[in-house]
C-alpha cells in the first residue's frame, strides 16, 4: 500500500470536517482475517458530535448558493476519485470488511455510480405548479431538511453510507455521518477523502466514528432534522425513540429474515445455487441473507444433498490472500453468536448435515436441516453462513412459514410455474420481492426498505430519495394584497 492513496493513513486518530482534526479518543482498527492493527481510529464524543452538527448548519447555508451545475461537476469529480484509486480502495474495502475482493469492487463501484446519481439529482426538477384561483400563483417546492444525519454498519458500509450522504447532499443538506468504529475506512474516510479532492465546502460533509454516546448526540442535536440509521433492529428501535422524542425524521433500515421459497419443479442445481449465494455471500452477515429456505418435501432430501455438497466445497480463508468464496466474521462476539445458535438449534431437534465449526475467525459453511418455528435458526436473524432448511407441504404452508416473523425485509420464491411463484410472492409480508432468484438482490436505482422489524416503512435510494431528504414547501403568490370579509 506504500504508493496508495490510503498510504498516509490521514485518518488515522481524527475525524474529518473539512480538515482532519486530531480526537481526544482513539481505538484500535482490526483486520477481521488476520487479527491485525490496520489503524487508528477516533472516536467521537457527545461535544464532538455537537460541535460537528453546528459546522455543518453553517456550511449548509454555503451549500445552498452553490449554482446546481457547479454541485454536480463537485459529485462527478467525487466519483472520478474513486475510479481514479479504484483497485487500492478496492482492496483495502476487502481488508476492512473482511469481504472477499469482488465484493470490495461491488462497493466502490456503487459508490461511484451513486455519486454520479446524486450529480444528475442536483439537475433534476423540485417542485410543482399547483392548480390555484386566477390571481394567485401556487407552488411546491422541495427544501432540504438541513442538516442529515447518517448511522451506517460494518458489512457493506461503504454503500450503506454513501446511499444516504449523496442524496441527502444532493438534495441540499449538509451531512453528519457516524460510520462503525469497525470500519471507519470504507464507512467514511474513502468518502471524505473524495469530497475533499472534488473541492465540497468545507464542513458539509463530516465523519465521526464513534459508540453509542456519539449516536445518541447524532439523534439529539437541534441541527440535525433527520437520522438515517442502518444497522441491527435492537438499535434502530433505540434511534427510531430517540428521534421520537426529538420529532425528527428518521429512516431505518434494520434487520432480516428473509426467506427463499423453492418449489417442487424447480431445477435444482440452479436452486442450491442460488441458495449458496443468498446465504453464504459475505458470510451471510447481509440483511437480506437468505435466512430461511423453504423447500416442498417432494423434494428436500435432494436438494439438502446438492447444498450440502457445495457448502464442503466453498473455500474458506483470508479474502486478501488468498482465492477464497468466505472471508472471517467480523469478530469473535459475532463468531460466539452464530455458534450459539446453531448449537442451541442442534439441541432442539434439527440436523447439523455440514459446518458448525470454526478455526479463528472463519466460520465454515454450514447447512441445518429439520429447521422448525421455535428454533432459534428458524427465529433469530444470524448473520452467518448457515443454512436453515425448512420442509413444507404446500404453497399455504409455505407462505404461513415465510410469514412467520416479525421481519418483513425480502422474500423470494424459485419456481417453473411463474403464475404460481407470484401468487405466493404477492402474499409474503415483504419489502423486496423476487421470483426466480435469491433474497440478496439490491441495485442503488431501486427504493430499497422493508416493514415490521426490518424498518419504518421508508425507503432508501432511487425515486424514493427526494421524498426521504426534502420537506414540501407550499407558496402562493398574489401580484397584490387582496381584502377579507373580516
Amino acid at each position: 500500500m506504500s504508493n496508495s492513496v490510503l498510504a498516509s493513513q490521514k485518518w488515522s486518530g481524527k475525524f474529518f470536517n473539512g480538515d482532519w482534526p486530531v480526537a481526544k479518543q482513539t481505538q484500535e482498527v482490526i483486520e477481521p482475517a488476520t487479527g491485525e492493527v490496520l489503524s487508528q481510529v477516533a472516536m467521537a464524543s457527545a461535544d464532538d458530535i455537537y460541535t460537528a452538527c453546528q459546522q455543518a448548519s453553517q456550511a449548509q447555508k454555503v451549500w445552498s448558493a452553490v449554482a446546481p451545475r457547479d454541485k454536480a461537476a463537485l459529485f462527478h469529480k467525487a466519483a472520478q476519485f474513486l475510479q481514479t484509486n479504484f483497485d487500492d480502495l478496492a482492496f483495502y474495502v476487502a481488508r476492512e470488511t473482511g469481504g472477499i475482493i469482488p465484493k470490495g469492487m461491488h462497493e466502490i463501484k456503487e459508490a461511484i455510480l451513486i455519486l454520479q446519481l446524486a450529480a444528475n439529482m442536483t439537475l433534476e426538477p423540485n417542485g410543482l405548479t399547483l392548480p390555484s384561483t386566477p390571481d394567485r400563483q401556487s407552488y411546491a417546492k422541495r427544501q432540504p431538511l438541513g442538516v442529515v444525519g447518517v448511522i451506517s454498519p460494518f458489512n457493506f458500509p461503504l454503500i450503506l453510507s454513501i446511499r444516504s450522504i449523496a442524496p441527502a447532499l444532493a438534495t441540499g443538506n449538509a451531512v453528519v455521518t457516524k460510520p462503525d468504529p469497525q470500519t471507519p475506512v470504507t464507512g467514511g474516510f474513502i468518502l471524505a477523502m473524495a469530497l475533499e479532492e472534488a473541492g465540497f465546502p468545507k464542513g458539509l460533509f463530516q465523519v465521526l466514528p464513534g459508540g453509542v454516546e456519539a449516536g445518541e448526540a447524532l439523534c439529539a442535536a437541534p441541527e440535525v432534522q433527520m437520522v438515517a440509521f442502518t444497522g441491527s433492529t435492537a438499535a434502530g428501535r433505540k434511534v427510531g425513540e430517540a428521534c421520537g422524542r426529538n420529532l425528527k425524521k428518521v429512516s431505518l433500515e434494520l434487520g432480516g429474515k428473509s426467506s427463499l421459497i423453492v418449489l417442487e419443479d424447480a431445477d435444482l442445481d440452479v436452486a442450491a445455487s442460488n441458495i449458496a449465494w443468498g446465504a453464504y455471500f459475505h458470510q451471510g452477515q447481509i440483511c437480506m441473507a437468505s435466512g430461511r429456505i423453504l423447500v416442498q418435501e417432494s423434494i428436500a432430501e435432494a436438494l439438502t444433498a446438492k447444498i450440502v455438497e457445495k457448502a464442503s466445497h466453498l473455500p474458506v480463508g483470508n479474502p486478501a490472500t488468498e482465492e477464497v468464496a468466505l472471508g472471517p466474521i467480523i469478530n469473535q462476539r459475532q463468531m460466539l453468536k452464530i455458534n450459539s445458535i446453531v448449537k442451541d438449534t442442534v439441541a432442539a431437534g434439527a440436523k447439523l448435515e455440514v459446518g458448525g465449526t470454526f478455526n479463528g475467525p472463519f466460520y465454515a459453511p454450514t447447512v441445518l436441516s429439520g429447521v422448525t418455528p421455535g428454533m432459534r435458526s428458524f427465529d433469530e436473524e444470524i448473520f452467518g453462513p448457515v443454512v436453515n432448511l425448512v420442509s413444507f407441504k404446500d404453497d399455504h404452508e409455505a407462505i404461513e412459514l415465510a410469514n412467520n416473523t416479525e421481519y418483513g425485509l425480502a422474500g423470494a420464491v424459485i419456481s417453473n410455474d411463474l403464475s404460481r411463484a407470484q401468487a405466493i410472492g404477492s402474499q409474503l409480508h415483504v419489502g423486496l420481492l423476487h421470483i426466480n432468484d435469491q433474497t440478496v438482490n439490491d441495485e442503488c436505482i431501486n427504493p430499497f426498505g422493508g416493514c415490521g422489524a426490518s424498518g419504518n416503512g421508508n425507503a432508501v435510494c432511487g425515486p424514493a430519495d427526494w421524498d426521504l431528504y426534502t420537506h414540501w414547501q407550499w407558496m402562493t403568490v398574489k401580484a397584490s394584497a387582496t381584502p377579507y370579509p373580516f
